[in-house]
């Protein structure tokens, strides 16, 4: 099975759930760090988070489980989003991850630059225009 790894920017993309024999791979591909958004109740024992999470730091990568349920969204999982280097996240289809990368972009990138990264991406979420707009006004007046 191959991976579907989707750039959100150049040194960030998001994917559906990879697998721990995926690292290699990854790190090949220059990613420095992988943020895990999936919980471990949804995935496999194989795919664990624990299990990626080894593997990913036993190949030298920055490794973040950040896990997002439905429902449950606070500004520490968003600032847990930022990470140095090229960095792949992943959850179940990587909405979750790209909805996260998107909220922490708010402060940085033109709202319209978000939302066009994610629909090339192939996660069209203008829903999350007010959200990000309300972000962005926050970060901007402090």
């Amino acid at each position: 099975m191959t991976m579907d790894i989707r750039p959100l920017s150049s040194d960030f993309a998001v994917a559906p759930q990879i697998r721990s024999d995926d690292v290699a791979l990854l790190k090949e591909q220059g990613f420095t760090h992988i943020i895990c958004n999936r919980p471990a109740f949804e995935s496999a024992p194989e795919d664990s988070p624990e299990n990626i999470g080894k593997a990913a730091m036993e190949a030298g990568l920055g490794w973040t489980d950040n896990p997002m349920t439905g429902g449950q969204l606070s500004m520490e999982m968003i600032d847990d989003q930022r990470a140095d280097g090229k960095v792949l996240a992943y959850c179940a289809s990587g909405t979750r991850s790209a909805v996260l990368w998107a909220l922490s972009q708010a402060n940085s990138m033109p709202v319209d630059d978000i939302l066009a990264a994610m629909e090339n991406a192939g996660y069209p979420m203008e829903q999350l225009r007010s959200q990000l707009e309300m972000l962005a006004s926050q970060n901007s007046a402090s």
